[in-house]
């Protein structure tokens, strides 16, 4: 059974730090894009950050030099470093994965994706 779990999130203070795990069982994360989403209270859900299969990253204007995607194929996981992390970050996140290789818009689209793990929730407070 193909499963996405997410880990990592907690409450942090602005300027902050976290670090998010996507962990993938029952397939190969190697051969598929991951993208990472976040929803806030009464919002829509929104791309934040992807990895295609091939390697290349793709991240939304609100986060950028701030928030790094990384795989480890080895450990069938992919990771979002968040840094300086503002309030208005603070959502449900979620990572996402489909078989292929995404580019662009395609890769931060909630639509290009298949499967989707549970979430793991960011508040940024003081």
């Amino acid at each position: 059974q193909l499963q996405l779990v997410e880990s990592g999130g907690g409450l942090v203070q602005p300027g902050g730090s976290l670090r998010l795990s996507c962990a993938a069982s029952g397939f190969i994360l190697d051969y598929y894009s991951i993208g990472w989403f976040r929803q806030a209270p009464g919002k829509e859900r929104e791309g934040v950050s992807c990895i295609n299969s091939g390697g290349t990253t793709n991240y939304v204007d609100s986060v950028k030099g701030r928030f790094t995607i990384w795989r480890d194929n080895a450990k069938n996981t992919v990771y979002l470093h968040m840094n300086s992390l503002k309030p208005e970050d603070t959502a449900v996140y979620y990572c996402a994965a489909s078989r292929g290789m995404y580019y662009g818009s395609d890769c931060v689209t909630a639509g290009t994706y298949y499967y989707w793990g549970q979430g793991t929730q960011v508040t940024v407070s003081s």
